[in-house]
């Protein structure tokens, strides 16, 4: 299967797709977290640690949104396959809330190191990062410590992991604002999103698809009007593109 054959979403009717779920099938956004922390966390093995992850660095960084919620599911899951892994927090932890927040909590329950951005400087360069900084809700070019983030991942020579879409790249059109993570793979959740096929490989690196469990159904509401088989009947996730090309 390749890119041309699967619809590509926006961001506004990929928030459809989340209200759909919650609303009308009644698949809650811990869930789909949970189904998205745990493909990235396969991915991660299969992509970039030789697909075995015990010894492996693998450094997560997380914003407070549910893209870092998923992110810190997949430091779960790869710790519990044994790699060494760290979390850096975009906020302090009272600034996460709902459900990121309780991934948060369930983290700290478990032997690695959680860090604050501020303590970016001190750490060695991993073998693997994981980019849930920011997903499909940017709103213009990222600011703060969000951009801090950004910026130290893009300097390391390791590569980049990000989760649906690279932090600083807006997921409708494409547009790379400054900073923007240059990822060397992107795994995206449900439908791939029309700004990736736009954006290309200096941003996008090789890029795959990941399974959430959206009913194909879901995609022909009235809302979408999308006509999407079950795309995922031989695997979970779906290689769509090698963008470094």
């Amino acid at each position: 299967m390749d890119f041309d054959s699967i619809p590509c979403i926006t961001t506004e009717q990929m928030v459809e797709v989340d209200r759909l779920m919650v609303e009308e099938y009644g698949i809650k956004l811990i869930q789909m977290m949970e189904n998205a922390g745990r493909q990235l966390a396969r991915l991660s093995v299969e992509e970039h640690l030789d697909r075995n992850p015990a010894g492996k660095v693998v450094l997560v960084l997380a914003g407070s949104g549910g893209n870092g919620g998923g992110a810190l599911v997949c430091a779960r899951n790869l710790h519990n396959w044994g790699a060494d892994v760290e979390v850096v927090l975009s906020k302090p932890v009272s600034g996460y809330s709902g459900v990121i927040r309780a991934q948060v909590e369930i983290l700290k329950s478990y032997p690695l190191q959680i860090h604050m951005a501020r303590e970016l400087k001190d750490i060695k360069i991993p073998d693997l990062i994981i980019d849930g900084i920011i997903g499909y809700s940017l709103e213009g070019a990222p600011r703060g410590v969000a951009a801090e983030m950004i910026n130290w991942a893009n300097q390391k020579d390791c590569p980049i992991l990000a989760l649906d879409v690279p932090s600083g790249l807006d997921a409708s059109t494409g547009e790379a604002f400054s900073p923007a993570i240059h990822a060397a793979t992107t795994m995206t959740l449900a439908l791939p999103k029309t700004g990736l096929k736009l954006a290309g490989k200096k941003y996008v690196g090789k890029l795959y698809l990941a399974d959430i469990g959206v009913p194909p159904e879901l995609y022909a509401s009235s809302s979408l009007g999308l006509s999407v088989g079950p795309i995922f009947k031989q695997e979970e996730i779906i290689h769509l593109a090698d963008l470094n090309d």
